[in-house]
């Protein structure tokens, strides 16, 4: 009986594996350990699950598992730019948070410190998530958005679609769209009107009377340029014209402290210069890719193996990141050590 039992929990984990990225290839380790159990060993002392080849020592201790009573493939994730993690346990629902070495919780879905984290971690938030999360920068006024940063007001605008800072705070770019010639709701409005609308006649006035008022929007709005959406920065810049041209998107995670540009086969800065060429072979997207403070190589990270440019490579890994420290930046990573129970944390200088 014992050993049926055993087997369905292999089974359930391999489930778990298929779905859950961040677990790498940890449930190899339990597997191989299950699988002696089931057809004997020559030997009936327990055999420790070996620490993966990303491990490093000393190693940085992030969460001890074993007193949690946490189970690590039910485990998932995520770290804001400042070091804080948040951690869920699918199993339970249950939120942790770790932040200069102290984990606090369990705590629920519904907790306030676990919303306002998942919503910074939200990628390409919508306006109104922008307005919440950068209060401080963006505000509001008669259904138009404006950006003020270090005294200095951008604006009004329609849209903002993309806002990001640098870690520092000293720089930001965005993606705004000046003028909108016809909200969601107007949209809405105006193909209800026609749906009910009881001639051909009155379904295309109703259209001419729309399509003057487009007319008249995107005059007052300065034409085509007024309705395309375009970068907006406090740094020196001439983004626009990749960005239209080439489907250039920024970020701020490619380098410590700074936002550049990412294309097909390159990444520059907002000035656009290049700072790097990367090769299709290394399966980079902008998400997981990571460039050293001196732009001499990068690194990108796919399905718990981290590559770098110059042909090393670390696996069974997860959540990369650039951190500094001492005035040096480093590219930290996490792992789970079964040795310990315990999830680690390496640095290599980058």
């Amino acid at each position: 009986m014992r050993k049926i039992v055993v087997m369905s929990v292999v089974l359930s984990l391999l489930c778990v594996y298929q779905s859950n990225g961040q677990v790498g290839k940890f449930l190899k380790n339990v597997k191989n350990s299950v699988t002696q159990d089931l057809l004997g060993s020559k030997s009936d002392k327990p055999q420790e699950s070996p620490e993966p080849p990303c491990a490093c020592d000393p190693a940085e201790l992030v969460m001890e598992l074993g007193k949690l009573r946490i189970d690590y493939s039910e485990l998932r994730i995520d770290v804001l730019d400042d070091g804080t993690i948040l951690l869920r346990d699918n199993m339970d629902d249950n939120y942790y948070i770790y932040k200069n070495g102290v984990t606090d919780g369990p705590f629920k879905p519904d907790n306030q410190r676990v919303r306002q984290i998942e919503l910074l971690l939200e990628g390409d938030a919508d306006p109104e998530s922008l307005f919440t999360i950068y209060k401080d920068y963006i505000s509001k006024s008669d259904g138009r958005y404006q950006i003020t940063f270090d005294g200095t007001k951008y604006g009004p605008y329609a849209r903002i679609d993309k806002f990001i800072l640098s870690k520092s705070r000293d720089k930001f770019a965005a993606i705004v769209v000046e003028t909108e010639l016809m909200s969601e709701d107007e949209g809405k409005k105006l193909e209800e009107a026609i749906n009910n609308a009881s001639s051909n006649q009155e379904k295309m006035e109703l259209a001419m009377r729309y399509s003057q008022l487009i007319q008249q929007r995107m005059a007052a709005g300065g034409g085509v340029d007024g309705i395309s959406s375009k970068i907006v920065t406090n740094a020196a810049s001439n983004a626009d014209d990749m960005l239209i041209a080439s489907g250039g998107q920024f970020y701020n995670n490619l380098k410590y402290d700074d936002i550049l540009v990412w294309m097909y086969d390159k990444v520059t800065d907002l000035s656009g210069k290049t700072v790097i060429v990367f090769s299709d072979g290394m399966g980079c997207i902008p998400e997981n890719m990571f460039i050293s403070s001196d732009n001499s190589r990068y690194a990108c990270y796919n399905y718990g193996t981290l590559r770098f440019s110059d042909g090393k490579e670390l696996s069974e890994l997860f959540n990369p990141h650039l951190v500094k420290e001492g005035g040096k930046i480093y590219i930290a990573y996490m792992y789970y050590s079964p040795k310990k129970s315990s999830i680690l944390q390496c640095r290599i200088p980058f």
